[in-house]
């Protein structure tokens, strides 16, 4: 798997046995993302699938809208203590130059995708493909199924138990697309841009599965990229809730085995 897992030696205790092995970890280094040379942010990743993180992270940030916004996209020279390429610094040109740097120069934890804005007014959702007028309905059936289909994908997880997931579905349950990484946003980012490089922005009629909480900054990604319906294995927090119900969301949290607690939007789940 590459530079996507590293092993490291442990000492593993089970109950009186105490033994020695290696065990597999998940990576995580920094992301430098410029944008026409100058710094915008730096982040903590997995490495793999960089250019579609990048792409999602822009998308999110509402600083690109189609994947013809972007001219190149290239890794720049960064080098190790041995002299071998980092792979951990992307500059983006943009077909037609944005001001992205102000307020939005930071480094940013693989935990938190909003931490360090400079404002309050940076928080607020982008909503040029809002999903409120989606006519997308999904039955619930479809939706219990999509956490099983997420996880049997989780390759990368099999290996390290320490990755997030976040996965793209067509409303009767198919896999469009998976990614994995130590973030739960940029796991968000790396399936959305995926998606902005094939075309597919605005995502209408499709559903975006997490595998963990959803938080605001995940329903402001999937507001961003038009996505209908966001469902999570675990809990919303209240703000996602609002920003779910302003942008027409709908919001399916808790979804483990056939139960599962919805919203906002309950409109578009069929039971």
């Amino acid at each position: 798997m590459g530079r996507v897992t590293a092993r490291r030696p442990i000492v593993r205790i089970r109950g009186d046995v105490v033994s020695r092995r290696p065990d597999s970890l998940a990576v995580e280094e920094p992301l430098e993302i410029r944008v026409g040379g100058e710094s915008l942010t730096v982040t903590m990743r997995t490495p793999g699938h960089d250019f579609d993180l990048v792409h999602g992270f822009l998308l999110g940030e509402a600083v690109v809208g189609a994947r013809e916004d972007i001219a190149t996209l290239r890794y720049c020279d960064g080098v190790d203590e041995d002299g071998r390429n980092t792979f951990n610094v992307v500059d983006v040109t943009l077909r037609v130059p944005v001001p992205v740097t102000s307020g939005r120069n930071f480094p940013t934890t693989s935990a938190c995708g909003v931490c360090g804005k400079a404002s309050l007014d940076q928080v607020r959702m982008h909503d040029r493909f809002a999903p409120g007028a989606d006519p997308v309905s999904v039955t619930a059936a479809a939706l219990a199924g999509m956490p099983d289909t997420l996880r049997a994908a989780q390759r990368v997880f099999d290996a390290t138990g320490g990755l997030h997931a976040a996965g793209l579905f067509t409303p009767d349950g198919e896999l469009l697309a998976l990614r994995e990484d130590v973030g739960r946003h940029n796991a968000v980012d790396k399936v959305l841009g995926w998606a902005l490089a094939e075309g597919l922005v605005p995502l209408r009629g499709t559903v975006l599965m997490v595998s963990g909480r959803a938080s605001f900054e995940l329903v402001q990604k999937s507001v961003a990229a038009g996505v209908p319906v966001l469902g999570a294995v675990s809990a919303p927090s209240s703000l996602a809730v609002d920003v779910a119900e302003t942008a027409g969301t709908t919001l399916v949290g808790f979804l483990r085995g056939d139960t599962m607690n919805v919203y906002t939007g309950s409109g578009r789940i069929d039971t």
